[in-house]
């Protein structure tokens, strides 16, 4: 059921702190970790802590936690000193546009230049 954690979620599990990751920022709604394959050299994950497959169903079903998880996104820039130079804030959301787990995520990515259109 959607925003209940799944057994087989990777991200739930992460969240729930059954699979390690290296966690930057945590609130009350979002967790915000390394990539373990970076693509740039800032790429950091921001999820909710519910469970919704991908972006768009978590802001149909619970609109403030997708923005807590935009707010957030910004937040990790900020920390990470990539807001001033710029950032990309990277929603993928079918297997078609690379989605690789299904949990609503945002991909957060810096530290060099990037190019446009992408991929």
């Amino acid at each position: 059921m959607a925003g209940e954690p799944q057994a087989d979620c990777l991200f739930c599990k992460i969240v729930a702190g059954d699979v390690p990751a290296t966690i930057v920022r945590e609130t009350e709604t979002t967790v915000a970790f390394r990539d373990i394959n970076p693509q740039a050299p800032t790429h950091i994950l921001v999820i909710p802590k519910v469970h919704h497959p991908d972006a768009a169903s978590l802001a149909a079903a619970e609109p403030q936690i997708a923005a807590d998880v935009l707010r957030e996104a910004g937040e990790v820039a900020a920390e990470e000193k990539i807001d001033g130079t710029g950032f990309r804030i990277v929603f993928n959301t079918g297997s078609g546009a690379g989605q690789t787990v299904f949990h609503a995520h945002a991909h957060v990515l810096g530290g060099r230049g990037l190019n446009w259109p992408p991929g």
